[in-house]
């Protein structure tokens, strides 16, 4: 199956009729015994910019459906997943790339998270899988900077597993996934459980402690309304570190 982010107006960042729509799109992937992996890709000339901060509210808390940003962040399942990137995969859009098993870039491809410079932090997963990916010094920097990084920075620390011709990522994308098919399904998914036992055994869950006091006074900070009214003004924040 190959699942499109269609909103290139806004360099396909989701807002939550999206996400909510991908939720149910993924829900239908895994109850189709037919259907072996996903491909997820954008339409346009990016893949995901992230959350559509501009229908935010100063102030206002998002709330992500049960399976998380774009359907797919906070869902558990042993069907294969891979990436096609192009353009921007930042914030969000990183994190669904990061919740792939496989991701596969073009040469145009940027991934970032650059929530702290609008008073966000990348809550939906990608600040716990990119450790894990890339090791945590790595991580860092990426977290800490909001820097975006090219698809060859990506490929050589372990984010991609490919980097392809401009405008050859979902085609790579389909050969990896016809590749995959070649194998029984039932042994797939059980391959797939046991490489991210230890991931999902660490992931925060609902009996897991309680997430850091840190991240209630950031969403509910006046940083955090200024970072959504300076991104919609096209300004540079003011930050009061409250």
């Amino acid at each position: 199956m190959v699942v499109t982010l269609d909103r290139p107006h806004r360099a396909n960042a989701l807002d939550l009729v999206s996400c909510k729509a991908l939720e149910e799109t993924f829900d239908e992937f895994e109850a189709d015994a037919t259907l072996v992996a996903t491909i997820i890709t954008g339409a346009g000339r990016n893949f995901c910019a992230g959350m559509d901060l501009s229908l935010m509210q100063p102030g206002q808390r998002i709330t992500l459906p049960r399976s998380g940003f774009g359907g797919i962040t906070a869902r558990t399942t042993n069907k294969a997943l891979i990436a096609a990137v192009h353009g921007a995969a930042l914030g969000g859009g990183f994190e669904i790339a990061l919740a792939c098993d496989i991701i596969i870039a073009d040469r145009s491809a940027r991934f970032g998270l650059p929530e702290p410079r609008v008073g966000q932090a990348a809550l939906a997963g990608g600040l716990e899988r990119l450790p894990l990916a890339v090791g945590q010094k790595r991580a860092m920097e990426i977290i800490l900077t909001g820097a975006p990084i090219a698809a060859e920075k990506a490929e050589a620390i372990g984010v991609v597993n490919q980097v392809v011709p401009e405008g050859k990522a979902l085609i790579a994308a389909l050969v990896m996934a016809q590749e995959i098919s070649k194998s029984a399904p039932l042994a797939l998914q059980a391959s797939k459980a046991v490489a991210y036992m230890r991931e999902r055994a660490a992931r925060p869950s609902d009996g897991a402690p309680k997430r850091p006091s840190i991240i209630d006074q950031m969403l509910d900070s006046l940083d955090a309304q200024e970072g959504a009214r300076a991104f919609l003004e096209k300004r540079k924040p003011q930050w009061r570190g409250k």
